[in-house]
């Protein structure tokens, strides 16, 4: 038994092909046991996952396959690059700002604002130039990384199927197809929902009882992909379906926010049914597609 890790993954794989049986387990599980001892020591701390691994206190985390961690790689590569652009662009952002010179909203035309700046102030331009080439270098790989998320997103047909879905990329398909994994490791989807941290926490105590925001527990890059896809299906898609419908009634009484979030957690549920039934997500029919 070990703890899950950087290396947690890959060591179960490698000591699975060479006969020996490892069971992987969440570390803040461990952690929360190793708490109780008052000498943290490597002894010590072996003798306690000796003692979980006896009582079988803590489950055993699933192991992600190594086609399922490469998908992930990429796109934590491709997370961090897009952090890096956003950072520069925050950063030369602020640095003008200190000048009085302030860049509208928007990256479209981020590169050419900048230079027109520059230009009236060439003091800057040995500052500001460096940051700027930095960015350049940043979307030119950011690129590279965005083709390679798409080239295994198109040679997935897991991928291609959550894709039918509104709103649902081949980033978000990609993200939720390699951190799922096996489908089949979730007794029932609407657990998908509490296992992307979309549920909401709750506290129960005698006569107290309350619930409160959402958990976040689990994979924060899934979260912030199904929020996203559920803000495009809200006010990008144009396409009606009663989905949409219950989001709206829901950012009515409530606000956008929320209601992306409540449609997050649906869309993690639909998109796992999709997966363990095959079937493609189900528009309604309309007059015309009911006369043909």
């Amino acid at each position: 038994m070990m703890e899950t890790g950087t290396w947690g993954h890959w060591l179960v794989r490698e000591l699975g092909r060479l006969g020996v049986c490892v069971d992987l387990i969440d570390a803040r599980q461990a952690h929360a046991v190793m708490k109780l001892q008052h000498n943290k020591t490597d002894a010590n701390d072996a003798d306690l996952l000796a003692e979980i691994a006896r009582t079988g206190f803590c489950r055993p985390v699933a192991v992600k396959s190594e086609a399922a961690q490469m998908d992930r790689t990429v796109l934590k590569a491709r997370q961090h690059l897009v952090r890096q652009r956003r950072d520069t662009e925050n950063a030369i952002r602020g640095l003008l700002g200190a000048f009085g010179h302030r860049l509208p909203k928007g990256t479209g035309k981020f590169a050419a604002r900048v230079q027109a700046v520059l230009q009236t102030c060439p003091a800057l331009t040995g500052i500001v130039g460096p940051l700027l080439e930095a960015r350049t270098a940043v979307i030119r790989c950011l690129d590279d990384l965005d083709g390679e998320v798409r080239e295994r997103a198109s040679q997935s047909p897991a991928c291609w199927l959550l894709m039918t879905a509104p709103g649902v990329g081949p980033v978000t398909a990609l993200a939720f197809a390699a951190t799922i994994d096996d489908p089949a490791r979730f007794a029932k989807s609407r657990s998908v929902g509490a296992y992307a941290g979309l549920t909401a926490r709750r506290n129960q105590s005698g006569e107290m009882d309350w619930s409160g925001r959402i958990s976040r527990h689990g994979d924060a890059m899934l979260r912030s992909l199904l929020f996203e896809a559920a803000s495009s299906l809200l006010t990008v898609v144009r396409k009606a379906h009663p989905l949409k419908d219950w989001a709206r009634r829901i950012r009515k009484r409530s606000s956008h926010k929320k209601a992306c979030v409540a449609l997050a957690r649906k869309l993690a549920v639909i998109l796992h049914k999709m997966l363990v039934s095959g079937e493609a997500f189900r528009w309604p029919l309309t007059q015309e597609d009911a006369a043909a």
